[in-house]
């Protein structure tokens, strides 16, 4: 192991307004993470605002009570670090990467962005475009539009089905008004994370923070999130696009982030259809047979439910045989054929792939956000490293069993 994973300690602290700061000191590293967690997202946007929650995190750059939207993006590249953002459906997060030394403008930057933005409507109008455009460019990627529909089609009457991005139709009713109320709700200390990674001490993070972050005190109203029920029956859709290829997604609903079968489930689906080009569906559906290009397997877990989804493209023709393939590949795994030895070398492989992993020090950072709200405490390897080792074959047998004929859904465009 390196030296700096060593060295690397960890902290959670809290400012006296209830804001939650992961701290993750890194000696003699020459950078500075900052991001802010925001425990809202897409499932959060109410009926007729689909799309609200990206919106803010495209717009929430585009000008504050003190500066123009040319002071906030030239603020961090100015020197040589980035500002950005992204949203999923239960995350919104800002964040800055700088060279170490920078930390007090990343701090006054992201406060500046979620206390004084301003969303002036020509910004606004401006940006509307931008996303339109991104809804559109789904229509040229049958494959990233394939999974969004899929999630629509399993959850059709709750938020967590809705594609991130919303619909034309309810992106253009977004206004710079509702954006600031949006703000004002959600963006408070008790529904945030402060992650910060760097070579600055607790002190001096916490002293930072405490210059801005503790003006913040807004209360939270209670998020209100309806856990989906998942399908009365197994659904199996085509939609004709007249593409050249078949896309489909396969999936089922499992239990989500906090369940304790999660470590069997990401193991399993690693084992289905994981990165390694050794992985069941890969060899049993390209390397076997030249049906496809590519397959792979991924989970979605939320704070209280979650989809486990094995996507492919191929030639229309060959659609079924694919699917009855991938449904021998789940059964076999049911019925037994992750014996002993093989989980010794799948556990072997995941866990390798987590070290690799690890080593991106901005992905681990944006995850630790997520990990913290959902968990309020911190993450700790060796917990994950001993829960993936007790893993039994019949554990494996019985997360495959999701994913079971019987549960199997389906949903392909062509």
């Amino acid at each position: 192991m390196h030296s700096h994973a060593i060295m690397e300690s960890q902290l959670l602290l809290r400012l006296d307004n209830g804001l939650r700061v992961a701290y993750v000191c890194r000696p003699g590293a020459k950078v500075d993470y900052l991001a802010l967690s925001v425990n809202v997202g897409s499932r959060d946007d109410a009926p007729g605002y689909e799309g609200l929650a990206h919106f803010v995190e495209h717009t929430i750059f585009k000008g504050t009570d003190m500066h123009r939207s040319s002071y906030i993006i030239n603020r961090m590249e100015a020197v040589g670090g980035e500002l950005n953002a992204y949203t999923t459906k239960e995350e919104t997060v800002v964040y800055t990467v700088a060279p170490a030394g920078s930390l007090r403008r990343s701090v006054d930057l992201l406060y500046e962005l979620i206390a004084h933005s301003t969303f002036p409507q020509a910004e606004i109008d401006r940006e509307r475009e931008v996303v339109l455009d991104e809804i559109a460019s789904y229509l040229d990627s049958p494959a990233d539009a394939v999974v969004d529909n899929f999630e629509d089609m399993m959850f059709p009457s709750n938020g967590i089905g809705h594609n991130i991005l919303g619909t034309k139709e309810s992106v253009m009713g977004l206004s710079g008004d509702i954006c600031r109320q949006y703000l004002k709700r959600y963006f408070v200390p008790s529904n945030m994370v402060v992650v910060y990674a760097g070579p600055s001490s607790s002190d001096d993070v916490m002293r930072l923070l405490s210059r801005t972050f503790a003006r913040l005190d807004h209360p939270l109203p209670e998020l209100r999130r309806v856990r989906p029920e998942p399908p009365l029956r197994v659904l199996d859709e085509v939609d004709d696009m007249g593409l050249h290829q078949s896309h489909t997604v396969a999936g089922a609903v499992i239990p989500g982030a906090k369940s304790p079968e999660r470590h069997a489930l990401s193991l399993l689906s690693n084992i289905l259809g994981g990165p390694g080009m050794n992985s069941l569906l890969n060899v049993e559906l390209r390397e076997k047979r030249g049906l496809v290009y590519s397959v792979d397997c991924a989970m979605s877990m939320f704070g209280d439910c979650g989809l486990m989804e094995i996507y492919f493209g191929c030639d229309d023709e060959d659609t079924a045989r694919c699917l009855r393939r991938i449904k021998a590949v789940i059964t076999r795994v049911c019925d037994g054929y992750i014996t002993p030895a093989r989980l010794a070398k799948a556990k072997r492989q995941y866990l390798g792939q987590l070290i690799v992993g690890n080593e991106n020090v901005e992905a681990r950072m944006l995850a630790l956000g997520r990990y913290v709200t959902l968990f309020d405490s911190l993450p700790e390897p060796r917990l994950t490293i001993e829960a993936i080792q007790s893993l039994s074959a019949d554990d494996i047998a019985r997360a495959a069993s999701y994913l079971a004929a019987d549960r199997l859904c389906r949903l392909t465009l062509r």
